[in-house]
């Protein structure tokens, strides 16, 4: 779809016209055809989940598994808790990645992006089993108002909420502490593989494939919304699932950062593997709710395996420059 709309100005190239900015993945946000095309990928999903029932009490919750605390803090000393910090930073990037400038040299170009202080989850989860227990713990960012300040419904809310984080938890018998950090998230990679050097001379080289896989990831100083100066209220959601039934039975290393470039795997999956949720993305949300449940609320209290906190995303409009 992208090519094609890329040479739907020339599309038998009798005029030997380029294509549009939306055939290449590094300039296709440029074009406004890409955000309608892919609002349109997303309903087709949409429309054909929304043919399915609700999920059960089965498929939701997880026996003996209880969230007792959750929520978020930023790592210093004495911050607030369920606060967290947005700003803007100014780094710099060679732009010789791939294009030669002659005997002038590399350009550097200074630019400035959003930012998030770091964080730390933090989820006290009591095992009540007897047993040790294994999970995959599931953590999800939604707004709680539209643009005009409107509450959101539960059906709006869900299809809104964004996965910060997924990873496995071992669960001993009794009161479990479970300790996240934000770098540590399964859906970013670190600013320096974002915005890394590529080499054309490399581009034959059998550990190209490899290359290219490690630039998969969403931004990490973009994981977090910019939020507001006031602070802007979103809704966190954790959830504990049944590892049983999560499991595609492969084993990585989820734990050590750029192993095989595994850190991002909930955005990217795995290279040469399978993608490591047996689960649908965006699950427990990719349905729709029974009629009863009208709020998050509604949908964590029959369910002791999840919680939700209130957390503010507090802007500070101040640059400050990458060290």
């Amino acid at each position: 779809m992208h090519n094609l709309i890329a040479f739907s100005h020339d599309p038998e190239n009798r005029f030997l016209e380029g294509y549009g900015v939306v055939g290449e993945f590094q300039t296709a946000m440029r074009d406004p055809a890409f955000y309608r095309l892919h609002a349109q990928v997303d309903n087709m999903f949409h429309r054909y989940k929304r043919t399915l029932q609700p999920y059960n009490a089965n498929q939701l919750g997880y026996a003996g598994v209880q969230i007792q605390s959750f929520g978020v803090q930023l790592n210093r000393a004495n911050a607030p808790a369920n606060v967290l910090l947005t700003y803007w930073q100014r780094s710099q990037i060679d732009l010789a990645t791939g294009l030669d400038f002659g005997p002038q040299g590399n350009i550097f170009a200074s630019f400035t992006h959003l930012q998030h202080a770091p964080f730390t989850f933090r989820l006290t989860v009591n095992n009540t089993s007897g047993a040790a227990r294994r999970g995959t713990c599931r953590i999800f960012i939604g707004p709680k108002v539209d643009e005009r300040n409107t509450a959101l419904t539960m059906d709006e809310q869900r299809l809104l909420m964004i996965e910060l984080d997924k990873f496995t938890v071992n669960l001993n018998p009794g009161a479990n502490n479970i300790v996240r950090r934000s770098e540590q998230s399964s859906v970013t990679i670190p600013y320096e593989r974002t915005f890394r050097q590529v080499a054309l001379s490399n581009i034959n080289e059998p550990s190209t494939e490899k290359f290219r896989f490690c630039n998969c990831g969403w931004p990490h100083h973009l994981l977090i919304p910019k939020g507001s100066a006031e602070g802007m209220k979103f809704d966190l959601f954790a959830m504990i699932s049944n590892y049983a039934d999560d499991t595609v039975n492969q084993e990585f290393d989820e734990y050590v950062l750029n192993v095989n470039c595994n850190d991002s795997h909930s955005f990217c999956g795995l290279r040469d593997q399978l993608y490591p949720d047996r689960r649908p993305m965006g699950y427990p949300f990719d349905r729709r709710m029974p009629t009863t449940v009208r709020s998050l609320t509604d949908f964590t209290r029959g369910n002791t395996n999840m919680a939700t906190a209130q957390v503010q995303v507090r802007f500070t409009n101040t640059i400050i420059a990458r060290t």
